[in-house]
């Protein structure tokens, strides 16, 4: 159901992510999605919690200063979109919490979340 997930701190550090296609550097990502929580706190409370582009829905959660990420199909319903990301947070942050309260920034620190969440992603499809 999720295609892609980056998890950033507020600052807009990707601390995690997991994507099809790299088009964007994922620092470049999350700078840009911190930016854009930042404007749309300053508009309503809370923030933004999704937005979509063409056929692709963003769906947004934040947790313990954490901003979690994930793109899915718009075909799929928001609120098992919604289960999903908050299914994947709880896990990380009860797999992580211990690090991420000593964490100073190392990039790949939690790359073996992956190992974690491969059943909450879709798989790539094979290019023929």
């Amino acid at each position: 159901m999720l295609q892609d997930i980056w998890i950033l701190e507020k600052s807009g550090i990707v601390i995690f992510h997991r994507e099809f296609d790299k088009s964007v550097s994922p620092q470049l990502f999350g700078a840009m999605m911190s930016a854009l929580n930042f404007f749309a706190e300053q508009l309503a409370e809370g923030g933004l919690s999704n937005f979509e582009l063409k056929n692709t829905r963003f769906t947004i959660i934040k947790k313990s200063d954490l901003i979690f990420v994930a793109n899915s199909s718009k075909k799929f319903n928001q609120k098992k979109v919604n289960k999903e990301i908050q299914k994947i947070s709880i896990k990380f942050l009860n797999l992580y919490s211990d690090e991420l309260s000593k964490f100073k920034g190392k990039l790949g620190a939690f790359s073996n979340f992956i190992n974690e969440i491969e059943n909450f992603l879709e798989e790539k499809p094979s290019q023929s």
